[in-house]
C-alpha cells in the first residue's frame, strides 16, 4: 500500500510541475521514482511464501 501511495504522490508532483511548464523537473521526478521502484523490487521476493495447508 505504501508503494502505491508513493507512486501516486510522485505522479501528482510530476503533473504539477508539468502544468507549470517545468517539464524537465517532472521528468526528473519520474526518473527518481522509477529508480526507487526498481531498487525495492530487486530487494524483495516477488511473492510471499504461502503457509502450508493442513488437512482437516
Amino acid at each position: 500500500m505504501k508503494k502505491l501511495i508513493r507512486k501516486v504522490e510522485a505522479l501528482m508532483a510530476a503533473a504539477t510541475f508539468a502544468e507549470a511548464g517545468e517539464h524537465e523537473t517532472a521528468r526528473e521526478i519520474m526518473k527518481e521514482e522509477e529508480k526507487r521502484s526498481d531498487k525495492r523490487d530487486d530487494a524483495r521476493p516477488t511473492q510471499r511464501p504461502r503457509p502450508g495447508l493442513r488437512a482437516s
